[in-house]
Order: C-alpha cells, then sequence, then structure tokens
C-alpha cells in the first residue's frame, strides 16, 4: 500500500515494470484525488497520469469508468508502454509504501 494526497492506494497491476513510487509521488496532482484508480503510462520517459472511477461510480462517464481501460490503453499510450494501474483503497490509516522502488 502506498500513502498520498491524504489516501491509501494498492496496485493492482504491474505491466513492464512501469511502477515507480518516487516518479508517481512527483507527477501526482491533488485532481486525482476523486478518482477511485490512478493509471501511468510511460511514454518518451515521461509518465502520464489518468484517473478512472469503479463501473458503478454515478461521477464518471463510460470512457472513464475502469472497464474502459484497454481502449484508453489502445488509443491514447505508446503501443506496447510500461503502465500501472493503482487502486484507492477505503483504509484512511496512514501507511509508509510497503514496497521497496527500483530505479
Amino acid at each position: 500500500m502506498y500513502f498520498i494526497g491524504g489516501n491509501n492506494y494498492e496496485l493492482v497491476q504491474d505491466n513492464k515494470s512501469g511502477w515507480n513510487f518516487e516518479v508517481f509521488r512527483e507527477r501526482y496532482s491533488e485532481v486525482l484525488e476523486r478518482y477511485d484508480y490512478i493509471v501511468g503510462d510511460w511514454g518518451y520517459n515521461q509518465l502520464r497520469l489518468r484517473g478512472f472511477f469503479k463501473d458503478n461510480n454515478s461521477k464518471g462517464s463510460k470512457e472513464f469508468f475502469i472497464s474502459s481501460i484497454q481502449d484508453y490503453l489502445n488509443e491514447y499510450c505508446n503501443f506496447g508502454c510500461a503502465y500501472f494501474v493503482i487502486e484507492k483503497t477505503n483504509d484512511k490509516k496512514i501507511l509508509e509504501p510497503t514496497v521497496s522502488v527500483a530505479e
């Protein structure tokens, strides 16, 4: 689990070692706090972040539901890029990262 922006997140998918907590922390913005999931993808050595809602969340539209993640990856990301998906947890306890991050 990882704590940032007042929320705890759990890494649910790490494709091609795309997860890097230190870079994520630098790129994180308060705008992402409203989303249930955050997807980070790498292109040209830069990390892009985009938020997604759970499919049953009334705040979102179809393009922002987590079930459309494959469409997002296919249409907006570099082919075969490294990426990760983290999910906001309901646990409000402050936790430090439990996984060391390799550079």
